[in-house]
C-alpha cells in the first residue's frame, strides 16, 4: 500500500462522526485479540494399510514418513510391485533370492522370521513363490500357497520379517457317486467322476471282506457319500469318505465313518478284520484254488493250494495280516518265499518273488509291502502265488471264514447307530434320485 492511499485513508476517517471512530476503533481491537490467541492444533487423518495387512498380489500405496523437521508438507506414497517366481528342478532360497537380486542379508531375515518360514524348505518344482518390493527394490513381503486354503506370508516390519500362516475358511459339502461295474471297477470309478486317490480308498475300506482282484462281476455296483471341500466358492479339494455301499455277487457291505477315523458296519462292527482278503491290488487272477490242477509245467495233476495273481514284476505284495515272519528264503520250487505265521492258528505263504523286503524273524504289519512280484523258481511267468492255511491245512484264501470283527464299545452303540442309520438314508436317497433320473 502506497504513501499516498495511507494518507487518502487518514483524512476519510477524520472527517467520520465521533461515534463512528469509536465503533470501527472497538472492531479493530476485537480483531487482533481473535489475532493473537492460539487456536486448536489442526489434525488430519488418513486411511493407510499397515504391512501386516497386506493382501498377496495386490498393490498398494506405501507412506514413507519424513522427520518433522523437513519442509515437505505431504506424505509421498509409493506402490508396491509383485513378481512371481515358479520354482524349478534344482533351485534353492539362496539362487533364487540371487536371481531376483535380493540380498544375502534379506535371505537369512526371511529364514529367520519365525517356525512358519521352515514351510520354505518343502517347495516342490513348479510352485510358486511371489514378492512384493518397493521403489527401493527392498523385499517387504514373500508369499507362498501352500494348498488350497493356506498360505505363508513373511513380511517386513522395520530391520526384520515376520512369518505367518493365514488359513482361509473351508466350507465342506457332501456329495455322491454311484458307479455299475462293466468292464473293471477302476474304469466303473473313473467314470462317475471318483478320483484316483478315491478309488483306492474305496478298495481299502471293503479290501477286508472283497478280494478286488478275484471276486468283483459285471454289474456289481457300489455308492459312496464323500466331502469336498470350498473355499470363497472355488473348489479346493476332496475330503472324507463318508459312507459307502458296494453290491459284490447280489451281497450287500456297508461302511460309515465313525469320529475315530476307522470305518464300522450300521450295527457297529469293525471292517478292517485280521486278514485281508488280497495281498496284492487290482490285478487279474490266473489260477485259482483247485486241488486237481494239471501244472502247467509238469504237465501232471498236482493240488493247487492257493491262488496265482498275475501281475507284472514289482508289483507290491503286502502281508495280508499281523505276524511274524518265521521263513524268508529260497529254492529251485518256490523260487524267492516268504512265510508269514499270525498267531497260533493261521499261516500265509508267499511264493516266486523278486525281490524280499523282511527276514526270518521280522514282524509285519497288514498291508506292510513285504515282497515283489517276480518270476522266480518254477513257473511259467510274472506272478504272485499266495497260500492260506489254517491249523497247518490248506484253506481256500477266497472263502476262508476270517476272524470276526471287533464292534464298538456297548456305551458307543446308541449314539452311533443313530447316526448310521441317518448317513444311510442320505445314501439311499441319494441313490434313488441318481437311478430315477438315468
Amino acid at each position: 500500500m502506497t504513501l499516498k492511499v495511507v494518507s487518502q485513508m487518514k483524512r476519510m476517517f477524520l472527517q467520520l462522526p465521533h461515534s463512528h471512530k469509536i465503533l470501527i476503533s472497538a472492531i479493530s481491537v476485537a480483531l487482533l485479540i481473535l489475532l493473537v490467541i492460539p487456536s486448536e492444533p489442526a489434525t488430519a487423518s488418513k486411511n493407510t494399510t499397515s504391512v501386516d495387512q497386506l493382501v498377496p498380489g495386490k498393490r498398494y500405496q506405501l507412506e514413507l514418513a519424513f522427520d518433522n523437521n523437513t519442509n515437505n508438507e505431504e506424505s509421498t506414497t509409493q506402490e508396491l510391485y509383485w513378481q512371481t517366481y515358479q520354482i524349478k528342478s534344482g533351485d534353492n532360497l539362496a539362487d533364487i533370492f540371487s536371481k531376483l537380486g535380493f540380498s544375502a542379508q534379506e535371505l537369512y531375515r526371511v529364514t529367520e522370521s519365525g517356525e512358519e518360514a521352515k514351510l520354505l524348505r518343502k517347495v516342490h518344482p513348479g510352485d510358486l513363490l511371489r514378492f512384493a518390493t518397493d521403489s527401493n527394490e527392498k523385499l517387504v513381503q514373500l508369499t507362498h500357497d501352500i494348498n488350497g486354503t493356506d498360505t505363508l506370508i513373511i513380511t517386513r516390519q522395520k530391520d526384520s520379517f515376520v512369518a505367518e500362516v493365514e488359513v482361509k475358511d473351508v466350507e465342506v459339502r457332501t456329495e455322491f457317486a454311484h458307479a455299475v461295474i462293466d468292464s473293471s471297477f477302476w474304469n466303473a470309478g473313473i467314470s462317475s467322476g471318483l478320483t484316483d486317490n478315491q478309488i483306492m480308498r474305496i478298495a481299502n475300506i471293503f479290501g477286508w471282506d472283497i478280494d478286488f482282484a478275484l471276486d468283483l462281476r459285471k454289474n456289481d455296483e457300489f455308492s459312496v457319500l464323500f466331502e469336498t471341500h470350498y473355499v470363497d466358492g472355488e473348489f479346493v479339494g476332496y475330503g472324507k469318505i463318508l459312507a459307502a455301499e458296494f453290491v459284490n455277487r447280489g451281497e450287500h457291505f456297508q461302511a460309515i465313518l465313525h469320529d475315530n477315523g476307522q470305518y464300522y458296519t450300521p450295527n457297529g462292527r469293525a471292517m478292517r478284520k485280521t486278514f485281508l482278503r488280497s495281498p496284492v491290488n487290482f490285478t487279474y487272477i490266473s489260477s485259482s484254488f483247485n486241488p486237481r490242477r494239471l501244472h502247467p509245467v509238469t504237465g501232471r495233476v498236482r493240488p493247487h493250494n492257493g491262488i496265482d495273481y498275475a501281475a507284472s514284476t514289482g508289483t507290491p505284495v503286502m502281508s495280508s495280516g499281523d505276524g511274524k515272519v518265521v521263513q524268508a528264503g529260497y529254492n529251485h520250487l518256490n523260487g524267492n518265499y516268504i512265510f508269514v505265521q499270525h498267531g497260533e492258528r493261521y499261516t500265509t505263504k508267499y511264493l516266486h518273488l523278486s525281490r524280499k523286503h523282511v527276514r526270518t524273524g521280522d514282524r509285519v504289519k497288514q498291508g506292510q509291502v513285504i515282497g515283489r512280484v517276480g518270476a522266480t523258481g518254477r513257473v511259467t511267468g510274472a506272478h504272485l502265488h499266495y497260500e492260506f492255511l489254517v491249523d497247518g491245512v490248506h484253506r481256500n484264501p477266497r472263502t476262508v471264514e476270517l476272524p470276526q470283527a471287533k464292534s464298538l464299545a456297548e456305551s458307543e452303540l446308541p449314539a452311533f447307530r443313530q447316526q448310521a442309520d441317518q448317513i444311510i438314508a442320505v445314501l439311499n436317497d441319494n441313490k434313488r434320485v441318481y437311478l430315477a433320473m438315468r
